[in-house]
């Protein structure tokens, strides 16, 4: 089983309003992927995401795109050691 690991996501440009928080929890379901994402008071999106490294691979390329509404300027990744989540989910 390979090692998981845990990214500090942090999503900017037009990414609030349009879906991101509920697309980047549909495309972590999918993927198996645990943590969290949570709209930030600056605009922008911060998502804890633990997984292994080809699933979180995948999953930042989809932040760096986004859900296809609004747009994504930067998302910035730090890497950490893994939380112990045991589910991912949509905070408010």
């Amino acid at each position: 089983m390979e090692k998981r690991i845990l990214y500090r996501i942090h999503v900017t440009g037009f990414v609030q309003g349009v879906g991101f928080r509920w697309s980047a929890a549909r495309e972590a379901w999918k993927r198996e992927i645990t943590g969290y994402v949570k709209n930030m008071p600056d605009g922008s999106v911060y998502l804890e995401a633990e997984g292994t490294s080809e699933q979180l691979g995948e999953f930042v390329e989809w932040c760096r795109q986004g859900p296809g509404r609004g747009f994504v300027d930067n998302a910035e990744v730090i890497e950490g050691p893994p939380a112990g989540y045991r589910e991912f989910r949509i905070e408010h």
